[in-house]
């Protein structure tokens, strides 16, 4: 599915129906507008269970990998054991704000977004996103 065409709703749908928890699935996202990829296994929290855990309990995000938080307009790094890279995204998935090596114990929003894409660090370097780039989420 396209970024115009994924639809959230009929992803976790399908997955209920399924009987798979909603953090089994996988979603492929791209920059489409530098044309390079973020992460290609990025986990989706798109449920309050999920979206509270976040990345707590982990050790680090390997290459390619992510936690995409659905709806979510801030996040925090307590208790976490590594920093990371978060890009807001707003519902047209639009960049709205990047936040390069988030370090553990440390809180930041963006009231603009309506999810945020967690990243190893050096990810939104090495995909050359910027403000203003159109993503492309895609269900693995």
């Amino acid at each position: 599915m396209s970024s115009s065409g994924f639809k959230l709703a009929a992803v976790l749908a399908r997955h209920k129906q399924r009987r798979a928890a909603p953090s089994e699935v996988y979603i492929n996202v791209r920059n489409l507008t530098r044309q390079t990829r973020l992460a290609d296994r990025v986990q989706l929290a798109g449920d309050g269970r999920n979206r509270s855990k976040g990345l707590l309990g982990r050790d680090g995000l390997a290459s390619g990998e992510g936690l995409w938080i659905v709806p979510c307009e801030g996040v925090h790094t307590f208790f976490m054991k590594f920093a990371i890279d978060v890009v807001y995204v707003d519902r047209k998935r639009t960049v709205r704000k990047l936040v390069r090596n988030l370090k553990p114990w440390r809180v930041s929003m963006c009231l603009a977004a309506h999810s945020v894409v967690e990243l190893p660090v050096g990810a939104i370097d090495s995909s050359a996103t910027q403000k203003g780039d159109q993503l492309e989420f895609m269900e693995v």
